[in-house]
C-alpha cells in the first residue's frame, strides 16, 4: 500500500510509528485489519459510553437516513432536533431552559463564550474578561484555545490567542484558588469563570473535590459573573453520575456538552443556556440575535442518535453499569498504587490515574509516554498516557476480563520502562 496521504491529530508523522487500520468495533473492542482485537481502553478519546455500535443507537441512526438527512437550521427546524432539546431540558438541571447545537466539544465552548460575551454586550454592561483554571482545557479552535492552559498544545499559535485571566488550580489546600477567584471577580470586569467540573482532562487528569466546584460557584453567583461548565468529557456519566456537576449540587448559567451526547457513535454537541443567557438575546432588534452557526448545525442523523442515547439512559441501568465499573477500576488503582514507581494515583467515576516516577522527565512531552503506548498496544490494548501521565476510562461495557488485561498491561509497562 502506498503512504496514506492522512494527517492524523496529535501525532508526529516525522517518528514514522505504525497506524493500525481498524476494520471494525464492538462494545469495548476494536478489531484491526490484522485480526487483532484491541480493548478501547479511552473510550476512543473518551467519547464512547456506552459502548462501540450499541444497536439501539445504530438503530436510530438507519432510521433517520431514510427520512432526512440534513437540513439548514436557521429559522427551521425538524423533530429529531426538537425532541433532543426537550428531552435535554427535562435531563439536566433545572434552570438550563435553551439548547443551541454545534459540532464538537471546541464549538461547544466557542458557543458558550459567545454568549456570554453577548450577554454583557446586550445588557450594555462593559464586562469582557474571561477567566479560566489552571491546567485546563477547552478544546483547539481559537477560542477554545484561548481558555486553555499555555504550553506546547498551543505555543505555535500564541499571537492568535486572547487574554484571560487564571485561577490556580485548587491543591491540598483550595483557599489560595478560592481567593483569587474571589478577587478576580470583584474587580468587576469578569463576563464569565469557566471551567472543567471536578475533573481536568488534557491537563493530567487532575481531580479536585465537589464542595470545591460548588464554591466556586458561589464565588461567581456573589459578583453576578456567568458560570460556564464544561462537561464535555465529564458529562454523561464519567466521574460516576450523569454530570460532574450533580456532585456539588451545582447549575451553571451554561453548559457544554458533546462527546457521549450521541454515546459517542457520531459528532453532535449542545450548548444549554439559562433564561437570563437566552434573554438577553431575544429582542425585536435582528442585530441582538446570536450570530453563530455552522453548516450542520442540529444535523438531523445524530440528532436522532443522540435521543437513541437518552432512551439508553432512561431505559437501561446505565447507572449501575458505571457504578460497577467504577469499583473494578479503583481495585485496580489500588493494586497500582503500591508500586514505588507510581504517585499521585486519583480516581473519579470511571477513570483512574497515577503519575510515573521517571527520575525528572515529566509532562506531556515526557519520553516514557510513547513508549508505553507501544507496549500497550502490544498488549491488544489501548491506552495513551499524556507523557508520564497513565489513566484508564474504558466503555462502561467493558467487563472484568478486559479490565484484568488492562491491568496486566499497565503492570508489565511499569516493569519495562519505570524508573
Amino acid at each position: 500500500m502506498s503512504k496514506s496521504p492522512v494527517w492524523h491529530p496529535f501525532h508526529q508523522h516525522g517518528l514514522e510509528e505504525p497506524i493500525p487500520l481498524v476494520t471494525h468495533a464492538e462494545g469495548a473492542a476494536l478489531y484491526t485489519d490484522d485480526g487483532r482485537r484491541v480493548i478501547d481502553a479511552i473510550s476512543s478519546w473518551w467519547v464512547t459510553t456506552h459502548g462501540h455500535n450499541h444497536p439501539h443507537i445504530m438503530a436510530a441512526i438507519r432510521e433517520q437516513t431514510e427520512k432526512l438527512d440534513q437540513l439548514i437550521f436557521a429559522g427551521w427546524t425538524h423533530e429529531p432536533a426538537e425532541t433532543l432539546a426537550r428531552g435535554l431540558v427535562d435531563l439536566m438541571p433545572d434552570g438550563l431552559d435553551h439548547v443551541f447545537y454545534s459540532d464538537s466539544g471546541s464549538t461547544a465552548v466557542e458557543v458558550a463564550l459567545k454568549m456570554a460575551l453577548g450577554y454583557w454586550h446586550n445588557r450594555a454592561e462593559p464586562r469582557s474578561r474571561i477567566l479560566v483554571l489552571e491546567h485546563s482545557y477547552h478544546g483547539d479552535t481559537i477560542g477554545a484555545m484561548s481558555v486553555g492552559a499555555r504550553g506546547v498544545f498551543n505555543r505555535a499559535y500564541e499571537a492568535l490567542l486572547f487574554d484571560v485571566g487564571t485561577v490556580p488550580f485548587p491543591g491540598a489546600n483550595p483557599q489560595p484558588s478560592l481567593d483569587a477567584l474571589e478577587a478576580a471577580c470583584a474587580a468587576g470586569d469578569v463576563a464569565a469563570f469557566i471551567v472543567e467540573p471536578l475533573l481536568l482532562g488534557a491537563g493530567g487528569m487532575l481531580v479536585y473535590p465537589p464542595q470545591v466546584l460548588a464554591e466556586m460557584r458561589t464565588i461567581c453567583a456573589r459578583h453576578g459573573v456567568l458560570f460556564i461548565a464544561d462537561e464535555v468529557m465529564t458529562g454523561w456519566g464519567r466521574t460516576g453520575t450523569l454530570l460532574a456537576c450533580e456532585q456539588a449540587q451545582v447549575t451553571p448559567d451554561i453548559l457544554c456538552l458533546a462527546k457521549g451526547l450521541t454515546g459517542g457513535a457520531i459528532p453532535l454537541a449542545a450548548t444549554l443556556a439559562s433564561g437570563a443567557v437566552y434573554n438577553a438575546h431575544y429582542s425585536t432588534d435582528r442585530s441582538r440575535m446570536f450570530f453563530h452557526s455552522s453548516s450542520f448545525t442540529a444535523n438531523p442523523i445524530a440528532c436522532a442518535a443522540a435521543n437513541a442515547n437518552l432512551a439508553i439512559w432512561q431505559d437501561e441501568d446505565v447507572r449501575g453499569r458505571i457504578d460497577a465499573l467504577s469499583r473494578r477500576l479503583g481495585k485496580v488503582l489500588d493494586r497500582l498504587a503500591q508500586r514505588d514507581v507510581v504517585t499521585n494515583p486519583r480516581q473519579c467515576g470511571t477513570m483512574i490515574a497515577f503519575d510515573v516516577d521517571t527520575g525528572g522527565d515529566a509532562g506531556y512531552l515526557a519520553d516514557i509516554g510513547p513508549k508505553l503506548r507501544e507496549h500497550f498496544y502490544g498488549c491488544d490494548v489501548l491506552l495513551r498516557p499524556l507523557g508520564n501521565t497513565v489513566y484508564v476510562m474504558p466503555p462502561y461495557c467493558t467487563d472484568q476480563d478486559d479490565i484484568d488485561t488492562i491491568a496486566q498491561a499497565i503492570s508489565t509497562g511499569l516493569d519495562r520502562y519505570a524508573r
